[in-house]
């Protein structure tokens, strides 16, 4: 969708700017924020690696966010404390089942970010939003220090998303995704360790669409028996992209389509986000919520296919 080559190193400063907010991070949390910028340094170069030319298979980065998760488990000596569910919740205390279960939404949302870093913005609309979000969570439940910590990663992004949008001046690259991701799912496990009063449902609703791309990706390709990690053009944004200029604007008006398709989708994102900061402390509601709008993800999606393809079809049949 470029006409000419365009850089894929905007996880460089984001990535270096993080690392700079050792110096920025109150007294009180500087080791903890130090430990994750630690582990996401190894992430970070993995992904650059591939940004750089250097191929780096899908499952090689995803065991990365792994060996990263395990280095923040080792160093802090925390886990992922509870997904707010009854009796399964006495079971994340133990590591053989905590530290897994770490592991697989870390991956999750790391590589959830990767999955929807492919229109102009929506990567960095997505993560600014969930930061804030995250932030305002903390302030309610008390945190003030991690609410501090998200702001500051809200306004890296921020800079970042100033010459990525609308017109793709730069991108994220899978460095910049791989670590946006995994420093705001370690945040979100921050809180849930720190307040227990805030509801896991409330802040999985501040990552709703990564993780909910994540798992409609994997369950659509198992269904089509390809392998769960192979690349498809069948995200809900390129869906998106391709209806309006299907649909709407007509053929290579891509330059158009691609950052219009943020705009299109930016309520999608931000609504969860909003729900998540509302219902912060209302386990049930929230878990609900959560179910409410996966519904409205896949109904939206199977209205689009077939809504697509008849806008395809159209002009042959004139």
């Amino acid at each position: 969708m470029h006409s000419r080559p365009t850089p894929r190193i905007g996880g460089v400063a984001i990535f270096f700017t993080l690392a700079l907010g050792v110096v920025f991070a109150p007294t009180t949390i500087v080791q903890s924020y130090l430990g994750v910028i630690i582990a996401t340094t190894l992430l970070f170069l993995v992904g650059l690696s591939e940004d750089l030319g250097f191929r780096v298979s899908p499952r090689r980065r995803l065991l990365a966010v792994c060996v990263a998760s395990l280095v923040v488990i080792v160093l802090l000596g925390v886990w992922l404390p509870r997904i707010s569910m009854p009796y399964f919740d006495l079971l994340m205390q133990y590591w053989i089942v905590g530290v897994p279960f770490t592991l697989l939404i870390t991956a999750g949302v790391a590589n959830g970010f990767n999955l929807i870093d492919g229109v102009n913005g929506l990567a960095a609309l997505t993560a600014i939003g969930a930061s804030v979000s995250i932030a305002l969570i903390s302030l309610q439940a008390g945190y003030d220090t991690m609410a501090m910590v998200s702001m500051m990663l809200a306004a890296v992004i921020f800079g970042f998303f100033l010459v990525n949008f609308p017109f793709g001046i730069i991108f994220l690259g899978d460095a910049g995704a791989y670590t946006i991701g995994f420093v705001l799912s370690w945040f979100g496990i921050a809180v849930l360790i720190d307040s227990s009063q805030v509801s896991a449902w409330a802040i999985l609703l501040t990552l709703f669409w990564p993780l909910a791309d994540t798992v409609f990706a994997i369950y659509r390709r198992s269904r089509s028996k390809k392998d769960a990690m192979a690349p498809d053009r069948l995200h809900f944004h390129q869906l998106v992209m391709r209806g309006l200029e299907i649909c709407i604007l007509g053929r290579k008006r891509r330059r158009i389509a691609n950052p219009l398709t943020t705009l299109v989708l930016a309520p999608f994102v931000i609504a969860p986000q909003v729900c998540g900061v509302l219902l912060w402390d209302h386990n049930r509601a929230a878990f609900f919520t959560v179910l409410a709008f996966l519904a409205v993800f896949i109904a939206s999606y199977l209205v689009a296919v077939p809504a697509i393809r008849a806008c395809r079809q159209r002009p042959q049949e004139a």
